[in-house]
């Protein structure tokens, strides 16, 4: 008998755990768990209570409804299937073109658009437009999204976003009692949030929208989703508990909706929480044969268990990604966390000649082999190879010159982080020590000075962590329990920090 996931939501804390590791045997044996479905039938869909009216036939009024409430827990295939069923059944609805156009739009995903989805969007645009029975309200969500799809060749993305969130602004304000409007212009906010705006004013802007709208609408799947994404974040992860306590019994269908809460379990070190929340939408997603979102799961699973120390179950998750086949790691969702899991195993466990032997993955986004890249130069560095480990540096240099040629000024960044804390650890086998705890320093400024994007569950080693653990290698425990303290604030419960920041105190004589 499988075990609700709603379970992990009501039970008492001293049970968490045993909950936790049943449902953890289920979902390693996902085979023998689709043989025994088949004698019992499938729970009813629950996806959460979408209102969305349209001038469509009363007829395709649910469907469409059910169309909206899967995009809103990014189920963005079954949406655009969904939104087909209503266009075949009423070829004149406009907001059925609008809905699959809308599914190709996966605006807080990396990449938000695919280039071979670009064509077909514009088409369902077009048909959108042409639809003669079309309100004035509606029109106006078909517009706003036609700036998406506009001219893609000559007008940079971010304009485009930019010119959505001000006709989804627009709209909100026109159609003030609308919630659709509301929270789709909320999404938009969250969409064109600045990776770099430690204010967060986007992200708080868009919570002031949701807040009193969850307290109208409190099986709105949407809201406590975006709420979630709004308060992922060192700053206001606390906010975001009761959204993270309520999305997965709001639409335990969506195996997305099942992992989100994660987010803000991850942020604020509740370990039990996020596994729990992982295991149960890495099943979902399982069974359902959705494998971006199933692999997504898994990398936050991974992190989770490496926290609890939970070794052996971290082990098991590496094994049955390496029996997965046919993965699509061009995908970034897919290929991000099939490249970070077993780099995941390897570096936190500080299992240095496992991280000197990883393979750079091919045909993955270079950001994602800059990963790898990282990995197996700071292995290579830390197991005595540094002659080795400076050529990694040296591949890391021209992935960052890449990426900035491409205009992926985010991605460079981050990688240029990747290259500063393997130069500095290059530095202190070198014994310069100041030099290292100098450039490992900035490194730390800067990854501090962004936010994490929402496809991983953060980086793979802090650079404020690793800091602290060089001072503590030059001797400096005072200095490295200051650094540790900071790393915790950036991210409780590291077990890592914890440690570090336990021998630190330890040798400096402190409790």
């Amino acid at each position: 008998m499988r075990t609700s996931p709603d379970c992990y939501l009501s039970v008492e804390a001293g049970m968490r755990r045993l909950c936790g590791m049943f449902l953890t045997l289920l979902f390693i044996f996902p085979r023998f768990l689709d043989a025994q479905e088949t004698h019992h039938h499938a729970a009813p869909e629950k996806l959460g209570a979408v209102s969305f009216p349209t001038s469509c036939r009363p007829e395709v009024q649910q469907q469409f409804d059910r169309g909206v409430a899967l995009l809103h827990s990014f189920a963005y295939a079954a949406a655009a299937n969904a939104f087909q069923s209503v266009a075949d059944q009423d070829p004149g609805c406009a907001m059925a073109h609008w809905g699959i156009a809308m599914a190709y739009f996966q605006q807080l995903w990396d990449p938000p658009l695919s280039p071979t989805t670009i064509p077909t969007a514009q088409r369902e645009i077009q048909l959108a437009e042409q639809a003669k029975t079309s309100t004035e309200r509606e029109r106006k969500f078909i517009s706003a999204l036609s700036l998406i799809y506009q001219d893609p060749d000559t007008v940079a993305y971010r304009t485009r976003t930019l010119n959505y969130e001000r006709a989804m602004k627009d709209l909100a304000a026109q159609y003030p009692k609308d919630e659709e409007a509301q929270v789709f212009y909320a999404l938009a906010l969250l969409a064109n949030a600045s990776p770099a705006d430690k204010s967060h004013a986007n992200q708080k802007e868009a919570a002031d929208l949701l807040e009193p709208l969850y307290r109208v609408y409190p099986q709105h799947p949407g809201i406590p989703h975006y709420l979630i994404h709004a308060y992922d974040s060192a700053e206001l992860a606390s906010k975001g508990l009761p959204a993270a306590r309520d999305y997965a019994k709001i639409a335990p269908s969506a195996p997305h909706a099942l992992h989100m809460p994660s987010h803000i379990f991850t942020r604020l070190g509740l370990w039990e929480d996020s596994i729990a929340s992982n295991a149960a939408a890495w099943n979902a997603a399982h069974l359902q044969g959705d494998i971006g979102e199933e692999l997504h799961a898994m990398d936050y699973l991974e992190y989770a268990y490496l926290q609890m120390g939970r070794d052996s179950e971290a082990a098991q998750v590496v094994q049955q990604l390496k029996g997965m086949s046919g993965l699509d790691t061009a995908d970034f969702k897919a290929g991000y966390a099939a490249t970070a899991i077993p780099i995941r195993y390897a570096v936190e466990r500080g299992q240095w000649a496992d991280a000197a032997s990883i393979v750079p993955p091919t045909g993955v986004p270079p950001q994602i082999t800059a990963t790898a890249v990282w990995a197996r130069g700071l292995g290579l560095d830390r197991s005595g190879h540094s002659a080795a480990a400076q050529l990694e540096a040296d591949r890391l240099r021209k992935i960052e010159s890449q990426l900035r040629a491409s205009g992926n000024d985010y991605w460079a960044s981050q990688v240029n982080i990747m290259l500063r804390e393997l130069t500095a650890w290059l530095a202190q086998s070198a014994g310069k020590s100041a030099e290292a705890v100098t450039v490992m320093r900035e490194a730390a400024d800067e990854e501090d000075a962004e936010e994490k994007l929402p496809v991983t569950p953060g980086p793979i080693l802090p650079a404020r962590e690793q800091l602290a653990n060089m001072l503590l290698e030059q001797g400096r425990p005072d200095d490295a329990s200051k650094e540790f303290a900071t790393a915790l604030q950036n991210a409780p419960g590291r077990r890592g920090a914890l440690q570090g920041a336990a021998r630190a105190a330890e040798l400096s004589g402190h409790k």
